[in-house]
């Protein structure tokens, strides 16, 4: 871990302590150039962890400190995901400069952090989510290589298993994408990034078969 710090954040909003856990990919060419710009007072923006590609770790912000990796986003009708949120930055190069699968060191890491992070505070599995699901009109990461199924098998995030469920239609397809979390105000976005999640070999934002019995078994395991 290292002593690198930002002077990028304030204090939470009108939250007792973090119900979110965030998780993104950096979109810059390497870990210098990520920490330059979480770092610089300039930007505006940070995180409360920022993880190497070889698995090393900086130490941010303090988790009960609000840091500013949301930007414009909501899920579950919440909009100040920075005040109820930790949030996780991903060094990967991301879809501008080269995307590109993320290293077994980079996500054991992750693994050890979040499971602490969880053990400290009372995070939903649910609000467990990615950058992508809380604002699908603008952003795309940690996108369609993050491993996602692999983080819920060690009990951080959820993933359906019980595909039994009736799938979405059209009709109902805003609705039910809301009742998990998505803003509604653009289905093919909220439907791409759930794609990104949990059909990853799939973001077309089109609501085919198999996307339609997924969102069913994420809903269902969603709220219940």
């Amino acid at each position: 871990m290292s002593p690198v710090s930002s002077p990028n954040h304030n204090e939470r909003r009108d939250v007792v302590g973090p119900d979110m856990l965030v998780l993104h990919y950096t979109g810059m060419e390497n870990c210098d150039a990520a920490l330059d710009r979480l770092c610089d007072p300039a930007a505006e923006v940070s995180a409360h962890y920022l993880i190497d590609e070889d698995g090393a770790q900086y130490d941010l912000v303090l988790e009960d400190r609000r840091a500013w990796h949301a930007g414009v986003s909501s899920w579950c009708g919440h909009t100040d995901i920075n005040s109820r949120s930790i949030g996780i930055e991903l060094v990967n190069p991301g879809h501008e400069f080269g995307y590109r699968l993320f290293p077994d060191e980079q996500i054991s890491q992750l693994i050890k952090l979040c499971t602490g992070i969880l053990e400290r505070h009372e995070i939903p599995q649910r609000n467990i989510v990615g950058h992508s699901d809380i604002a699908p009109s603008r952003k795309e990461d940690p996108g369609e290589l993050f491993p996602w199924q692999r983080l819920s098998d060690a009990g951080i995030g959820l993933w359906p298993v019980d595909l039994d469920s009736e799938p979405v239609t059209r009709d109902n397809q805003a609705h039910v994408l809301q009742e998990i979390g998505y803003a509604p105000s653009d289905v093919v976005a909220a439907t791409r990034a759930f794609q990104r999640r949990f059909r990853p070999s799939d973001i077309s934002g089109l609501l085919d078969e198999r996307t339609a019995i997924l969102i069913a078994a994420v809903h269902k395991l969603f709220t219940t």
